[in-house]
């Protein structure tokens, strides 16, 4: 067919029918085609010569030259310049300081006049019009409407058709344009009052006080309000919310329903605990020492109908966006169902999560990024998050031109597949149109959505700060701005919708009730610090955890049982069935065998397991194996999930490469599962400090600021094996750098059976007054060490030890004069090297102490009164001097020496600023003569540094 040739646009043709913006698309490849018949694809080729040019509209017959060609085109690619960049000509900044872009679609750039299209028909622009659009002109028009007023979209970035689709017909729909009653105005209206009023009562009561005020943002508080209800309207059981600071206290009080008498209270440092309602429908976070108001958390349960639903705002320190994953945490732990054995099963509109960001802290730190990653992970995903950017337009004091390259904060969002509205917060109607619809996508698509809801600030960063200073320009125009509750007021005054006096009327009651809660407010102050449970300070107690053996001889043989027909590689298979024989003979149980015992006996008392890390299917060292994969179908399968005798789920995931997003994810679900054993696995324990964060501001501290406890457990392979200086240390010192009020256990354990009892110790603590975290140092070349194994015996008495003397030393106690203390993998090297030397150890003892912290004083005095000739303590380890345990240990095993000891000798590598050698040999010499000295009678001496005097260092 030729241009200019009429065409049937018949349904007797079979042909597809296009319109609207896919009808623009095929008209720019059929003029490709007909140019150039190899540009298009050979599909696409065949359909046109088989067809010939695209059918327009069905059931008419036209004829189209050439110019009505391109002017259909012309108009085509009008519709979708408008859908695709709308938001740059669309009035969505309050302050009006950036220009609409309206120019993008003036017809004569698409060489159009009003009179070509309004011979067009309006489907050619808007395939779903409204029933009063006659023609194309006014189609474009309406575009025009939807796309660039107080709410912009963009969704061109989502591949999905569906998706685009529906959001195309809805927006065009009229989506974004809110029909509210003059009851909803009026209730609205109360609402902005009630946010904005709270505000400026604080900010004249408690003169000079921070509070990180959200006015500039006011909208925000209705836009939950919008999001919450549709959520609940939806199922959601549980919705769980995290933000920063800013805006936090009238989130709290509004959206939350945190009396103000309680706010008020920590403003003025009186107790509270007496204002909470006796209902007890709220639960004050706080712990005994406490955290500044505007990163307390809260939990309120809702009464709905039949149903009570459960609202959490997160805990959140200022490290603004670490809170992201520790929501979501929170969020999948409410959809799990882990009551029976097999994997947990997720019923995603049980809980959702909305995340309220920072405009500056949502392309600046990366946390957000590794957050938004797993929003389609199997083993991370919680069916869709609303994500609200709190956009104040600003940072601390840094202008958006300095602190993202990209035009919209929210940009990075995009390449998740997002779609982002953004929306004017000076123009709440619309904020709820937006807040509605965003919710409809989440509950119609089970994705994330997000909001930018683009505002100001009314103060500095916090309300001691002079904005003038650094951002005189924006803040003379905020200065002359009135706030959104103003402006819908005078709105409403215009419409006819309330009176002035209505507006006074309802402002009056607000301040009236903040009055009247101030009132109730006492005029002293509490006393510092909140209050511990004593089984705090007494420890994780001894616990026996030994497992029957006639438990233990089950679990193996059932765990050794695969489905018929399944074909297990045949190496794996093999390592895998020595293990039917580890239980009855010399050769031992080795690590990965002991965990896989230790997880089978805790699902059979009834505790679900959830394990998580890069690679912990497999194990990063191939020592754990728990996930199957068939050899011919690549079908996977859990011997845990066939178990006989578990009672409760069974869940292992290789993670993302992630170590901040998936640690704060692993620890929210812990908080909001107590019961489960939750674990998460470093890859290698070097990785670990790239979620420092979490480890720092939730793990160690969460009890202590807010009350929140956690029995997380943290696999960190450690040890030095000459594989370099990311491949030995997981920072021991770190961990005990953070160890204080027994906040959490750090264990460096030597053998199979001792790990089985630490695991085993950790899930009966779980839901108790003395849970706690627990910190591991797990081994990589000790995973199928000989000495490091363990005899069926080990498992199936007794409990995990805090202390483990060397077997074959310190048999004539009174001829001990040196005790070598030493933990984890440089224990086993000594041990090894004590085994293969015919020298005479009677004057030698070594002591590995698996629970550093906390520390075992208790223990190691009772086991020194047994070595009444002992003149010397050496502390023996691989790390450098400055790393490792040696700074936290002198001191301690100072404490507990006898016989006038003084002074403990340390023995390992000098102090240094990166962790180990990079070449093999070096670490071999390194090691070597660290054994040597540990294990020579005469007096040790730390070697001298080749250069700077270590005193001088």
């Amino acid at each position: 067919m030729k241009r200019g040739e009429p065409y049937m646009a018949s349904r007797e043709q079979e042909q597809q029918t296009f319109y609207g913006p896919n009808l623009g698309y095929i008209i720019e490849l059929y003029e490709r085609f007909l140019e150039d018949a190899s540009s298009v694809d050979e599909e696409t080729r065949s359909y046109f010569e088989k067809n010939g040019a695209p059918v327009a509209e069905p059931v008419v017959q036209q004829t189209v030259e050439t110019g009505d060609f391109e002017k259909y085109l012309a108009a085509s690619r009008l519709a979708d310049q408008i859908r695709a960049k709308g938001h740059l000509a669309a009035d969505i900044y309050p302050l009006k300081d950036h220009p609409r872009e309206m120019e993008l679609f003036e017809l004569r750039q698409f060489g159009l006049t009003e009179a070509d299209l309004r011979g067009m028909p309006v489907t050619l622009v808007c395939p779903d019009p409204p029933a009063h659009l006659a023609d194309a002109f006014e189609g474009i028009e309406h575009l025009k409407a939807q796309y660039t007023g107080a709410a912009a979209v963009e969704f061109q970035h989502v591949d999905d058709l569906d998706e685009k689709k529906w959001l195309r017909q809805k927006i065009e729909q009229g989506a974004l344009t809110a029909t509210l009653s003059v009851d909803q105005k009026k209730q609205l209206f109360k609402r902005l009052a009630e946010t904005d009023l709270f505000e400026k009562y604080l900010h004249k009561t408690y003169v000079g006080q921070k509070r990180f005020s959200i006015e500039g943002l006011d909208a925000m508080v209705p836009l939950l309000d919008t999001i919450v209800g549709h959520l609940i309207a939806n199922g959601s059981e549980t919705i769980n919310i995290g933000m920063a600071h800013r805006g936090r206290l009238n989130v709290l009080a509004h959206v939350l329903g945190k009396p103000y008498e309680m706010i008020f209270a920590e403003f003025q440092h009186a107790p509270n605990h007496d204002l909470v309602p006796s209902e007890g429908s709220i639960g004050i976070t706080y712990g005994w020492t406490g955290d500044v108001k505007y990163h307390l958390g809260l939990n309120r349960k809702m009464g709905q109908q039949s149903s009570n639903v459960r609202m959490t705002l997160a805990n959140n320190p200022s490290h603004l966006e670490f809170v992201d994953p520790v929501v979501e945490g929170f969020t999948r732990a409410a959809q799990d169902d882990r009551s029976q054995k097999g994997a947990p099963r997720q019923e995603q509109g049980k809980a959702a999560a909305i995340l309220i960001h920072g405009d500056a802290a949502f392309p600046g730190q990366g946390i957000v990024a590794e957050t938004l990653n797993l929003t389609n992970l199997k083993g991370y995903n919680t069916g869709g998050t609303i994500h609200i950017i709190a956009n104040n337009t600003i940072g601390f004091t840094t202008e958006p031109a300095d602190s993202r390259s990209t035009r919209y904060s929210s940009d990075l969002a995009k390449g998740y597949e997002i779609p982002v509205f953004h929306v004017n917060a000076d123009e709440p109607e619309s904020c709820l149109a937006v807040a509605l619809l965003a919710s409809e996508y989440r509950a119609t698509f089970k994705k994330d959505i997000l909001i930018d809801l683009i505002g100001y600030r009314r103060f500095g960063h916090n309300e001691m700060d002079e904005p003038m200073n650094t951002n005189p320009v924006l803040y003379e125009l905020i200065h002359k701005h009135d706030s959104a509750r103003v402006l819908y007021a005078n709105q409403l005054v215009e419409q006819g919708d309330v009176t002035k006096e209505d507006i006074t009327t309802i402002e009056a009651d607000i301040n009236d009730m903040m009055k009247a809660a101030r009132e109730k407010v006492p005029n002293v102050e509490k006393e510092y610090g909140g209050v511990m449970p004593d089984v705090v300070f007494k420890g994780v107690p001894t616990i026996e955890t030994g497992v029957a053996v006639e438990k233990l001889m089950a679990y193996n043989e059932q765990l050794l049982e695969w489905p018929s027909g399944f074909s297990v590689f045949h190496k794996l298979e093999k390592v895998l069935k020595r293990r039917t024989d580890a239980l009855t003979t010399k050769n031992g149980i080795d690590w990965g065998h002991a965990e896989t015992l230790a997880f089978a006996s805790i699902l059979s008392d009834g505790t679900p397991i959830r394990l998580s890390g890069q690679d912990s299917e497999r194990g990063t060292f191939a020592q754990r194996n728990i996930n199957l994969n068939d050899v011919k179908t690549g079908k996977a399968f859990s011997p845990m999930h066939s178990l006989k005798s578990a009672t409760a789920s069974f869940a292992v995931y290789n993670s993302p490469l992630s170590e901040a997003g998936v640690l704060g994810f692993e620890y929210g679900y812990n908080v909001f599962a107590p019961e489960t054993l939750v674990l998460w696995e470093a890859q290698y324990g070097d990785f670990a400090n790239s979620g420092q964060v979490i480890f720092d501001q939730f793990i160690s501290a969460s009890r202590a600021k807010w009350g929140q406890t956690s029995g997380l457990v943290m696999l960190l392979p450690h040890g030095y094996e000459g594989q370099g200086p990311e491949h030995s240390s997981a920072r021991l010192e770190r961990f005990l750098s953070l160890s204080g009020e027994k906040n959490w256990t750090v264990a460096n354990v030597s053998s199979a059976a001792q790990y089985f009892h630490l695991l085993r110790r950790q899930a009966a603590i779980l839901g108790k007054d003395e849970v706690r975290p627990l910190v591991v140092m797990t081994p990589k070349s000790l995973l199928r060490h000989p000495l490091a194994t363990s005899d069926l015996s080990e498992l199936t008495d007794g409990s995990f030890k805090r202390i483990v003397e060397q077997a074959g030393l310190g048999q004539s106690p009174e001829q001990v004069e040196r005790i070598v203390f030493c933990s984890g993998k440089v224990a086993i090297d000594l041990a090894e090297a004590v085994s293969k030397s015919d020298d005479d150890f009677n004057w030698l003892h070594i002591v590995r102490i698996e629970e550093i912290y906390p520390f075992p004083a208790k223990q190691l005095k009772a086991l020194l009164e047994r070595f009444p000739q002992v003149t010397e303590f050496v502390w023996v380890q691989e790390e450098p001097k400055n790393m490792g345990a040696w700074t936290y240990i002198e001191p301690r095993l100072e404490s507990v020496a006898i016989n006038g000891i003084t002074q403990v000798r340390y023995i390992g590598r000098r102090r240094r600023s990166s962790t180990a050698e990079g070449d093999p040999t070096g670490h071999k010499v390194e090691q070597a003569r660290i054994l040597t000295e540990a294990l020579t009678r005469q007096s040790v001496k730390e070697p001298t540094a080749p250069t700077t005097s270590e005193t001088n260092v």
